[in-house]
C-alpha cells in the first residue's frame, strides 16, 4: 500500500493545498445542504452522546459539491483521524486490509469513488462494515487458512458520482444515504466571500455576486475562479475584487455570462454546426472535441442540461434552441413531419 493512497496531499499540487485550505472543518461553517447538514448534525450528536463511532455515511452527487469536505467534518466533529484513499487505488483485497488494521477506534475512513472497488475489495468490506471483522486468507491452495480480526469501531464515508453503479448489497450496509444538489447563486456568494476572506482577498458584494453566478453552481468552480479573478486584479488592477474586474477577469478565462467555458462552448457548436443540432451519440460528440466520454457525461453535460441547453434522448444528444442563441445562431426550423397517407 503507497502512501500517496492515504494521503492525497502528499502528490497534490499547489491549488489542491489551497482547495483543502478553503473547506469548512466544522458543520456550522458548511454552506448550503440543509437538509443533508440537518441530517447529519443529528447522527453525529447522537453518536458522539452515545460514545459510539458515526454510522457509515454514502455522499452521491457531481464532482465538487463536498463531498470529501463533510466527510471531514464528520471526523472533526468526533475528534478523530480521518483516513483517505479512493476505490480505484484498492486494486487487491491487501490493500483495504492494510488500510483497515491502522484504524483506531471511531475513526472516519473516506473512501472517494467508492462505485470503482473491485468485487474481490468489496467483498472483504461487508463484514468490515456489519461486524467490525476481517477475513484475512493465508497462504494458497491446500495449505491455505483464514484468519478472523476484530476491527475497532470506524465510520465508513463513501462518496460517489454514479449512484445507480453501487451495488445493492453495499449500498445496504450505509446507516444514510444522502444526495447533494447544486447550489443556489446566494450560497455561492457566501462560499466565495468566506474564501476571500481565508485568502487575504479584497471583494465587494458585486464582485462576489459576479464570480458566484457563473460557478455552475458547484462550490469548487467558485473557488477556483475566485483565485483565477484574484490573479487577474492583483495583475492588471489594484488588487480589489469588484463586479467589472471580476467580468474581465473571467473574460480572460474563458468563462461566460452562463458559465459556460471553452470545453461547454466548443461542445455545444460541434453539436449545432457539425452535427446540425443532433441526435448524436456521446462517443461521437466526445470524439469531436478530444474529451473523454465519462468526462463529457459526468462533468460538462449536467450543467448543459440543467441549462436547457442540451438535452439527452434515446437517439443520442440533441441541442435546444437555447444553445442556438447563446451561440449567436440562428435556431434551425423544427423537422418537417412525413405526410401521413392515411390520415
Amino acid at each position: 500500500m503507497r502512501d500517496e493512497f492515504l494521503d492525497p496531499g502528499i502528490t497534490g499540487d499547489v491549488e489542491d493545498v489551497v482547495e483543502i485550505g478553503l473547506r469548512p472543518r466544522l458543520l456550522a461553517d458548511f454552506v448550503g445542504q440543509r437538509e443533508l447538514k440537518d441530517h447529519l448534525g443529528i447522527v453525529i450528536e447522537a453518536a458522539r452522546r452515545r460514545g459510539q463511532a458515526v454510522d457509515h455515511l454514502l455522499f452521491a452527487g457531481p464532482p465538487g459539491l463536498g463531498k470529501t469536505t463533510l466527510a471531514g467534518i464528520a471526523a472533526a466533529e468526533m475528534g478523530v483521524t480521518l483516513h483517505i484513499t479512493s476505490g480505484p487505488a484498492l486494486e487487491r483485497a491487501g490493500d483495504l486490509a492494510a488500510i483497515l488494521t491502522k484504524l483506531e477506534e471511531r475513526d472516519v475512513l473516506f473512501v472517494d469513488e467508492i462505485h470503482r472497488l473491485s468485487r474481490a475489495v468489496e467483498e472483504i468490506l461487508y463484514p468490515a462494515m456489519e461486524d467490525f471483522q476481517l477475513d484475512i486468507v493465508v497462504g494458497k491452495g491446500p495449505a491455505a487458512s483464514s484468519i478472523r480480526l476484530t476491527l475497532p469501531p470506524f465510520t465508513l464515508v463513501g462518496a460517489t458520482t454514479r449512484t445507480g453503479m453501487i451495488t445493492g448489497p453495499l449500498r445496504d450496509r450505509f446507516g444514510l444515504v444522502a444526495r447533494l444538489d447544486y447550489y443556489d447563486d446566494a450560497e455561492l456568494e457566501a462560499i466565495v466571500r468566506r474564501a476571500a476572506g481565508i485568502l487575504g482577498v479584497t471583494i465587494d458584494g458585486e464582485g462576489a455576486w459576479e464570480i458566484a453566478r457563473r460557478s455552475r453552481g458547484t462550490p469548487r468552480i467558485a473557488n477556483r475562479l475566485l483565485r483565477r479573478v484574484r490573479d487577474f486584479s492583483e495583475v492588471r488592477g489594484d488588487g480589489t475584487i469588484v463586479a467589472d474586474t471580476a467580468r474581465r477577469g473571467l473574460a480572460v478565462f474563458g468563462v461566460d455570462e452562463r458559465g459556460l467555458d471553452k470545453l461547454d462552448r466548443a461542445l455545444l457548436g460541434a453539436l449545432c454546426q457539425q452535427f446540425r443540432g443532433g441526435p448524436v451519440g456521446l462517443s461521437t460528440l466526445a470524439i469531436s472535441v478530444g474529451e473523454q466520454t465519462e468526462t463529457v457525461e459526468d462533468v460538462y453535460e449536467p450543467f448543459l442540461i440543467q441549462q436547457g441547453l442540451l438535452a439527452r434522448t434515446p437517439r443520442g444528444r440533441v441541442a435546444m434552441p437555447a444553445a442556438y442563441q447563446h451561440l449567436g445562431l440562428a435556431v434551425p426550423p423544427p423537422p418537417r413531419r412525413p405526410p401521413n397517407l392515411f390520415e
